[in-house]
């Protein structure tokens, strides 16, 4: 029997064959004799957030170290540096930020109205893009409406909307009605380019490049709400074995695959997250553009990847990049094609990868392009009054840098006000549940992956709309799960290979927080307690597990309140399938904390429960460290956290040390 690949191949073959031309490539440019070269350079965004301009509506202040407007910059830039350029988009670009929850969720946009994004992307000229995962957080009928997409789907109205200029290409997305793609699964785009003949000079072509997209497929688990019923997914591979031949059969001079996923070598599956390494060994793909991951390829992380050049920038010889995040940096992949036998081949051996950046200095970023702003200054205006709307006040600062180390100031709201919704809604739905325990899980979001400013920081005083936007970042929806003692610890050990394993006598520093990303450290409240004891392997870190001060039972039958994603198999969590969803309520978690905030007014310490977890006490020979927003010992102070600053790191950043033998 022959596996996918294989029949892949076969397929491309079998094409050729009838079609007369070599496999997969075209006759386009004939009048470009052979010997003639091309260069051209694929120019990527990827993860923008809807990060528009350089602006942090939580902190209200304008912040360099990102924004669209700025990569804009870039992507002019590399215009004028390449001859020839092509821009595609990789997805996860319509949600993210707080001007984007304006626009879907609390004042929807019509459907003759184009979302911000869509008119700042437009400005610059796309050629395609594909949709990511956070494409489907507000659910199929906004994602077509904005994107003027007419799926045949369950619930979404036959219509044409406003969307943006550039085609949108999905291959793995299929409508539950008739089993075709909800977008256009692969398309050609033609460019008019430069070559060079073979006496130096200027020569016109024409460039035929087939594009293809795919999400990742666990979108099924993490949006389950928006898509069940509605839709079904492939995996990866399995998508680009059906449509490739599609595509080499327009005898495409170039072939991109543009993938909102990263790379992991592990055993293939079909609901792989991050398929990108086994992508990139399908047949007839010429360059492959990467994301989800927020990370930069080529670079340091994909180091010793197994058929991965991380310096050069290809995977299993295919030229790749991945263009950061939250309009951070800009990929860019030059290619080398030269004319043999009637047809352009890319020289693979010649191209180069890279990741620019828009600050490649500290307090060196480039300037934002003028264009952008007046694009968008009224839908940014109307966000930032909107996120200024009054809600109630705290009488205490809630802050999470130090939310790994034990400062649940800000998580302790999301869960008091998680908890006091569930028991509300069970009461009335499943009162059967009502004597079930009810805790709370959440992590804190913003721990300063995106740099020193990425940090929950609500001070004493007037709350607004905004400060519950920092509390809770992402536009989840609630939901409960139903589990018992040994799957509350079950899954309290999984939040806790957030860090790594501290040897206590090892000399110099060891790093305290290890691969795993903050938004997956989730703290439990409610009358739970517990211990982590990081002198521990993974597994059995969890110590002293107690509700209402009494040992847990493996047994004992727990109601715990937690997201849409997390409850769906976001994170990978322990029984976390879906199956044992009790509550799956229509109000976003962010709007609970709203609406809880405002009943209770003036929030004080007496609203909230302390902390319910501690660090077991490990005496280290060298010093424990993380890193955090520099100059906040004051803050761990006031906590009473055992914490110090060792060094300010001279970019907004501090290393310090922990002592666990006194937390």
């Amino acid at each position: 029997m022959l596996k996918p690949l294989a029949l892949a191949t076969l397929s491309v073959a079998l094409l050729a064959a009838c079609t007369g031309a070599p496999a997969g490539k075209s006759a386009a440019s004939a009048g470009v004799k052979d010997g003639a070269t091309l260069d051209l350079a694929i120019l990527e965004t990827t993860d923008v957030h809807s990060n528009i301009l350089s602006y942090d509506y939580y902190k209200q202040k304008d912040d360099p170290t990102l924004g669209y407007e700025r990569v804009a910059t870039l992507i002019r830039q590399a215009r004028a540096e390449f001859p020839n350029t092509v821009l595609f988009d990789s997805g996860d670009t319509i949600q993210g930020s707080v001007l984007a929850d304006y626009q879907a969720l609390v004042k929807p946009l019509g459907c003759d109205s184009e979302l911000a994004i869509y008119k700042a992307m437009d400005a610059m000229g796309y050629d395609g893009g594909t949709a990511g995962n956070h494409e489907f957080n507000y659910g199929l009928p906004f994602l077509a409406q904005v994107t003027g997409t007419a799926m045949n789907v369950d619930g979404v109205e036959a219509r044409k909307c406003a969307g943006p200029t550039f085609p949108l290409v999905l291959s793995n997305v299929y409508s539950a009605r008739d089993g075709k793609p909800i977008f256009k699964p692969w398309t050609i785009v033609t460019k008019t380019v430069s070559a060079l003949g073979m006496d130096g000079k200027p020569v016109p072509a024409t460039l035929k490049i087939g594009i293809i997209g795919f999400t990742p497929p666990p979108i099924m688990d993490w949006d389950k709400r928006n898509l069940a019923g509605k839709v079904t997914v492939d995996g990866v591979v399995e998508a680009a074995n059906r449509y490739m031949p599609e595509v080499l059969a327009q005898k495409p001079d170039l072939v991109v695959a543009i993938l909102h996923g990263g790379l992991n070598t592990a055993p293939y599956t079909p609901q792989m997250e991050n398929g990108g390494w086994y992508l990139a060994g399908v047949p007839g793909i010429d360059a492959l553009l990467l994301g989800h991951s927020h990370t930069e390829f080529p670079g340091p992380h994909y180091a010793g990847m197994k058929d991965v050049d991380a310096k050069r920038g290809t995977v299993r010889g295919v030229p790749a990049v991945m263009g950061g995040f939250f309009g951070k940096d800009l990929g860019v992949i030059r290619l080398t094609l030269r004319r043999d036998d009637g047809r352009w081949t890319v020289e693979k051996d010649k191209s180069r990868s890279e990741v620019r950046p828009i600050c490649p200095k500290k307090n060196a970023c480039v300037a934002p392009d003028p264009a952008i702003a007046p694009i968008v200054h009224e839908a940014h205006e109307a966000a930032v009054a909107y996120v200024n709307t009054p809600i109630g006040a705290t009488d205490h600062d809630l802050t999470s840098y130090f939310a790994d180390e034990g400062n649940m100031s800000a998580l302790a709201v999301v869960n008091a006000a998680q908890i006091d919704y569930t028991r509300e809604e069970l009461g009335r739905t499943h009162p059967e549940l009502k004597d079930v325990p009810v805790i709370s899980s959440a992590s804190a979001f913003r721990t300063g992956f995106g740099g020193p400013d990425d940090f929950t920081d609500v001070p004493k005083g007037p709350m607004t709309i905004r400060n519950a936007a920092d509390l809770y970042f992402y536009p989840n929806t609630l939901a409960a799960v139903k589990t018992d003692g040994a799957g509350v610890k079950a899954w309290l050990e999984k939040a806790a290979t957030r860090f790594n394993r501290i040897d206590p006598a090892k000399d110099g520093e060891q790093d305290l927080i290890g691969k795993m990303p903050g938004y997956n450290f989730d703290q439990m409240q409610g009358g739970i307690t517990y211990t982590i004891d990081v002198s521990k392997p993974e597994g059995e870190r969890i110590v002293d597990l107690r509700y209402a001060g009494k040992p847990v039972k493996p047994s004992q039958p727990f109601i715990v309140v937690t997201n849409n994603y997390r409850a769906n198999g976001g994170g990978e969590f322990p029984g976390m399938t879906g199956d044992h969803v009790v509550l799956s309520a229509p109000d976003g978690n962010r709007e609970v904390v709203i609406r809880w905030v405002e009943r209770k007014k003036t929030l004080t310490s007496k609203d909230v429960e302390k902390r319910s977890w501690r660090f077991a006490p490990v005496k280290t020979k060298g010093p424990v460290t993380f890193t955090s927003a520099a100059g906040k010992e004051d803050v761990a102070r006031a906590l009473g956290l055992p914490i110090r600053q060792l060094r300010n790191n001279g970019d907004g950043t501090a290393v310090y040390a922990i002592d666990l033998s006194k937390h």
